[in-house]
């Protein structure tokens, strides 16, 4: 009975969580519900929904509606698919300018690392001039409206969108799940760019690698749901509350206390993202 309620006392002390990257809208609708029903016994205060693209981003704005001040829409094109056309495009881009005072950021934007890789090691010569034009336009559009912006850049694409990135004096960008080289998170460090960790970093060396070299003041808790994920959570579906895990063991990776730690990426998520 004690043990129990110690560990009562232990998380209601611990910060409320924030999922700063999932694809709310790729869940079935009994899987939302069943989500928020759970969040305020799991501590899941807010999460920041990412789009693929413009009917995502529509269904992610009437999640939104439904759920204010839990769910936090933002509005882009995942690049690891083949590019609209440019018509497309411009609707896509005059409904975000319509609803841009709902979104909290542009994103999911990016370059498309993997279908690049997966092409050229196919013998396939692969163009991504088109990813980058658009990630261009998103970067503009997110300057202009002073919007956080979700970059989808990894390893060598991250350079290329650094310099999109300095070239429009541009510092509000989060790269999600971030993998890339000693240089580029320096680079991204100094610049001031946040990253985030999924629970990977309970298993992946890489990913606790670059916990160890990352500003702590920069980081963030993501699920990139309903992505699955193995380790502990082999078999699971995807949730929110996972943040707490990824927490954990950023914690234990920096040395710093797990409920500092949860206070500390709890305000830089509402930092980052604006949240009140």
């Amino acid at each position: 009975m004690n043990t129990r309620r110690n560990s009562l006392v232990h998380s209601q002390a611990f910060a409320p969580l924030i999922d700063a990257h999932i694809h709310f809208d790729q869940y079935t609708p009994d899987e939302q519900r069943e989500m928020l029903l759970s969040f305020p016994s799991q501590q899941v205060e807010a999460v920041i929904v990412v789009s693929m693209n413009f009917a995502s981003a529509q269904a992610n704005l009437e999640l939104a509606k439904q759920h204010p001040r839990t769910i936090y829409p933002a509005f882009g094109f995942h690049p690891e698919q083949e590019l609209p056309s440019v018509a497309e495009l411009d609707i896509f881009f005059q409904w975000i300018e319509k609803h841009i005072g709902q979104a909290s950021a542009i994103g999911e934007v990016g370059l498309p690392y993997y279908n690049r890789l997966e092409a050229e090691q196919a013998g396939q010569h692969f163009d991504q001039s088109g990813y980058i034009m658009l990630l261009e336009r998103f970067v503009q559009l997110a300057k202009k409206h002073n919007k956080p912006l979700v970059l989808h850049a990894v390893y060598d694409d991250a350079d290329i969108v650094c310099d999109l990135l300095e070239q429009y004096q541009f510092r509000r960008a989060h790269f999600h799940w971030f993998k890339g080289s000693r240089q580029t998170v320096r680079r991204m460090a100094d610049n001031g760019y946040f990253i985030s960790f999924t629970p990977d970093i309970v298993y992946e060396e890489e990913i606790r690698e670059l916990a160890r070299q990352y500003p702590s003041e920069q980081v963030m808790a993501e699920t990139d749901g309903p992505w699955p994920f193995e380790g502990p959570f082999q078999g699971r579906m995807t949730h929110p509350a996972m943040t707490r895990q990824v927490i954990q063991a950023w914690s234990e990776i920096t040395g710093m206390g797990t409920e500092r730690a949860a206070r500390l990426f709890y305000q830089n998520t509402k930092r980052f993202y604006g949240l009140t």
